[in-house]
């Protein structure tokens, strides 16, 4: 029998819009936009019949009120968990993106902020808890509600699919398969089709 969770990443924020980073010691509202996004995106995920019981989000404004909006929609209960905070970016907040890759590529830590691996070891380590703690949250099989930094160590070190972002609301499905734990393909990541969109052939990047 196999087991998992859902992710998605927040709404649109004006950082989004802009093209500018945005860590998690940097916490900004989503747009208007943003806030439909979510309620478009819940409702998506109502609508597969997909089991979610249960939404845990990050703690900053524009994951927590994507979070909001999931669990209204799914009639669910909301948790907040620190380990979902994006990775603080420090001096890097609000510089281009474009300007900060090669930066990230070469696994720079920005001045005051956190560096890859604390960022990575974080994440996992919550996960690890999610997945094998005594609350057992794992059977809700909830949905997690975090950044496009949360989303790319999840897709990386659990699914080994490394080089893929994340949309905003964009929701994917994480399933913990038989392989080792920490081991290739321990994880799957699939997309979020509902039966109307697999008709029309319709998928989001995974």
């Amino acid at each position: 029998m196999t087991d998992g969770f859902h992710f998605v990443r927040h709404g649109e924020t004006d950082d989004n819009l802009r093209g500018l980073r945005c860590g998690g010691d940097r916490d900004i509202p989503l747009t208007e936009r943003g806030v439909e996004q979510a309620r478009q995106a819940a409702e998506r995920l109502r609508r597969s019949g997909r089991t979610c019981g249960l939404v845990i989000a990050g703690p900053l404004d524009r994951t927590a009120v994507t979070g909001a909006v999931f669990a209204e929609t799914l009639g669910v209960p909301l948790l907040r968990r620190d380990w979902l905070r994006e990775r603080s970016l420090g001096a890097w907040n609000g510089l281009p993106i474009e300007l900060t890759r090669p930066w990230f590529a070469a696994g720079e830590t920005p001045p005051g902020g956190e560096s890859e691996g604390a960022f990575a070891a974080r994440v996992l380590d919550g996960v690890d808890e999610l997945a094998n703690g005594p609350a057992g949250l794992l059977e809700h099989r909830p949905l997690l509600v975090g950044s496009k930094g949360v989303a790319r160590i999840l897709l990386h070190r659990l699914a080994g699919r490394p080089g893929v972002e994340l949309g905003n609301c964009e929701v994917v499905d994480f399933t913990r398969l038989s392989a080792p734990p920490g081991g290739p393909g321990w994880w799957r990541c699939d997309p979020l089709v509902s039966p109307l969109e697999a008709k029309a052939g319709a998928c989001c990047p995974a």
